[in-house]
């Protein structure tokens, strides 16, 4: 790249006759771009945007409406296992899905009879959101619902290992995906078995004659601990396919608020409303509000009325003037009683009173100790 005069930064003209030393014919100018001026009219554009504020403001609007759960639910998918639809309550499950407003799929599932939440298309991540904060509603899950008697055969197995392990006895180690369990009917699955035990009823049929295990709700509670405590796994145990479906249905809304949440989160300081003051006083460059918001900080102090809050502000406009007089005290007492005396307005038809000595030792206090755990208000 040839060097370049100030006139034209980052572009050479070639060609040009210098003087009466060329031949006297004029070459058509060429031109010569460097990567450099790329760079800056792309680096100049971002910061045009940068400093347009409508702009930011339409991006953050835009990202703000994206990450609402409502627009995050349209872009979550339930797949739901076939098996799962072979049980007559799954109508109760796939009506309570489809009424949400998220995509149901019907897709096969390992493990069977399984449902898996997933991202039901993959839109890019807007320039305006971290990618962290828009993939928040991305993680998987997975639950899988389990034959009261299959789960209790696991627990059999579960409760007899002696030492702690991760080891799930219906779930597969290659599982990518978070897992939970549901079992249906497991109360009245124990209490129809106990009554079989007895003799009061004969087995319905040899599949549950041949899932009798002596299993109780002990071992059940105890498996429940182990679950939980080893695997980080959670069981829910529900009586109906209408509870099973509440459920699905909280975990998606849960999954849908994830990004927001996050986001949120992710600000400096998620709990100010941007552009608004929340029962502030407004203080301009040149200093004005600095009184009032200096009086609003004393009336801060619990039982302080705004004629005493005045008389304190009136005394010492500012909290470095207080402070000074503070400091110039030559003993604790005399700081602790330096604002006893100061009169207060009296309201209409009302007697002349002071600031008083609890009010002087509390603000006191507040200027000048080094302990962030005092206690300032004794009455308290």
């Amino acid at each position: 790249m040839a060097r370049v005069g100030p006139g034209r930064a980052g572009v050479s003209c070639q060609g040009r006759g210098r003087g009466g030393g060329g031949s006297g014919q004029r070459r058509p100018p060429t031109w010569e771009i460097s990567d450099s001026d790329a760079e800056g009219s792309a680096g100049s554009e971002g910061a045009a945007r940068a400093r347009d504020p409508a702009g930011e403001r339409r991006a953050a609007a835009e990202a703000l409406r994206l990450l609402r759960p409502e627009q995050v639910l349209k872009r979550l998918a339930v797949c739901v296992d076939p098996a799962i639809l072979e049980d007559a309550g799954a109508d109760v499950l796939m009506e309570a899905l489809e009424a949400l407003g998220c995509e149901c799929r019907i897709e096969p599932q390992r493990p069977a009879r399984s449902l898996r939440w997933t991202r039901a298309s993959p839109d890019p991540c807007p320039s305006s959101l971290p990618p962290e904060v828009w993939a928040a509603g991305e993680q998987e899950l997975l639950l899988l619902l389990l034959e009261p008697e299959e789960f209790l055969q696991g627990v059999a197995t579960l409760t007899q290992i002696s030492g702690p392990t991760c080891w799930v006895p219906w779930i597969s180690p290659e599982t990518t995906a978070r897992p939970h369990l549901a079992v249906i009917g497991l109360d009245a699955y124990l209490w129809s078995r106990q009554h079989v035990s007895r003799g009061t009823q004969q087995p319905e049929s040899p599949k549950v004659a041949g899932a009798k295990v002596a299993v109780g709700w002990p071992e059940v509670e105890e498996a429940l601990v182990l679950l939980q405590l080893w695997a980080n796994l959670d069981v829910l145990l529900v009586a109906s396919w209408q509870e099973l479906s509440r459920h699905v249905c909280a975990i998606t809304k849960a999954l849908a608020q994830c990004p927001l949440k996050q986001y949120r989160e992710s600000q400096a300081f998620s709990f100010c409303t941007a552009g608004r003051r929340a029962a502030g006083e407004p203080v301009a460059r040149d200093g004005a509000g600095l009184q009032a918001a200096w009086q609003r900080q004393i009336r801060q102090f619990s039982r302080v009325s705004p004629a005493v809050a005045d008389a304190v502000v009136t005394a010492f406009p500012s909290p470095r003037l207080l402070q000074q007089a503070l400091e110039a005290c030559s003993t604790e007492w005399e700081r602790m009683g330096l604002l006893a005396n100061l009169p207060v307005l009296p309201s209409e038809g009302g007697r002349p009173r002071r600031v008083g000595p609890d009010l002087s030792r509390r603000i006191c206090l507040f200027l000048t100790t080094a302990n962030p755990d005092l206690l300032l208000d004794l009455g308290s």
